[in-house]
């Protein structure tokens, strides 16, 4: 069996649950058998070793333990991993990937290593470095990751030209949206989003539990015009209102945060307010419109991927909108080309999805 990709699956399953720390998993293997497993529980719990190393007991001492990224050794809301480890007499660790938060950075395996544990360092590391992509772009850019979600006609539509746009695509690729805002930390959208469509934006459907956490919701809105009655407020969940400095914002409802941040012409600066929101910690952020707000993380070159959903329809209209405005590219040496593209069948649906080269 291979215990490090078991390690990985079970990682996913803290997608959208461990904010602010990474999804990861952990397994611990005695002469060959997995004794125990975990994976990072919501802020405040334990760590994916931890768990793993409760649930293995006694049969953890001699034993290994495979984990995809290396273990913490700091103290947070929880005391450092590399401890409990050297404290369950694990025998050998094996790690996916180096955590490049400067507070851990090799140190973990070095504090390992100097206690006279076996520490091997790299397997499926690419993969590991998939499942904790939005962990490691914020660690090494204090930057989120910056997904955009789309989704378009045949002919590229995304709503007819009189704004309406509901639905453009079937059932399974709303669920597969919904999903989508389930595994990140935040959903962000424009002001002419929240006018036109007054959306909840929060994870809902089947594989949602009532119990677990939305997403924060992020509104761009640099004259802060987002109505006070808003759909959003009545739901569960943290949101974020931001816009320029020299505007004031209505009175929110109770829990509702509003960022003041600097002004580039007369709008928010995106890259300095996506820093601010990095420090909430926000690692991943779905971007779900408008054109205007997607054009523009594309013009400053903020976007990590592209998940686009094509449905068999044709909308027409010259004035029918855009999924992507901005400036755009002047000619073809300066589009984006998406890269490790994949694509999936949702019923007549199609779903598309790269990397930003």
């Amino acid at each position: 069996m291979d215990f490090m990709q078991h390690a990985l699956a079970v990682g996913k399953k803290a997608r959208g649950i461990s904010n602010p720390n990474p999804p990861v998993g952990a397994v611990v293997v005695a002469d060959g058998v997995i004794v125990g497993e975990g994976c990072t529980g919501p802020a405040g719990g334990p760590h994916a070793e931890i768990k793993a190393l409760r649930d293995s007991g006694s049969m953890a001492y001699g034993a290994s333990i495979y984990v995809t990224l290396e273990p913490c050794c700091h103290i947070g809301r929880t005391g450092p991993c590399t401890d409990a480890i050297i404290n369950s007499g694990i025998s050998e660790v094996h790690v996916a990937v180096v955590d490049p938060d400067v507070r851990v950075g090799g140190k973990g395996i070095s504090i390992l290593r100097e206690r006279g544990i076996k520490v091997v360092v790299g397997e499926h590391e690419k993969q590991a470095e998939l499942d904790l992509e939005a962990h490691i772009k914020l660690s090494t850019t204090d930057l989120p990751f910056i997904t955009v979600k789309f989704a378009v006609s045949l002919d590229g539509k995304i709503a007819t030209r009189s704004g309406n746009s509901q639905w453009i695509t079937n059932t399974l690729s709303r669920q597969k949206s919904h999903v989508m805002r389930m595994e990140n930390d935040a959903v962000m959208v424009g002001i002419n989003t929240v006018l036109m469509d007054d959306p909840k934006l929060t994870a809902r459907g089947k594989a949602y539990s009532e119990s677990a956490r939305q997403p924060t919701r992020i509104i761009v809105d640099s004259n802060f015009r987002t109505p006070v009655n808003s759909s959003m407020f009545k739901e569960r969940g943290q949101t974020i209102i931001t816009g320029v400095f020299e505007n004031e914002p209505l009175v929110y409802p109770t829990g509702v945060k509003t960022y003041f941040c600097s002004d580039s012409g007369g709008r928010v600066d995106l890259k300095s307010m996506l820093k601010e929101i990095g420090k909430e910690p926000i690692s991943s952020i779905l971007v779900e419109g408008g054109g205007e707000l997607i054009g523009s993380l594309f013009d400053l070159g903020l976007v990590d991927k592209v998940v686009a959903f094509i449905a068999p329809v044709v909308i027409g209209g010259e004035d029918s909108p855009n999924a992507v405005k901005g400036q755009g590219a002047l000619d073809m040496s300066a589009i984006y080309r998406l890269c490790d593209v994949k694509t999936e069948s949702l019923g007549t649906d199609m779903m598309v999805s790269g990397y930003c080269e």
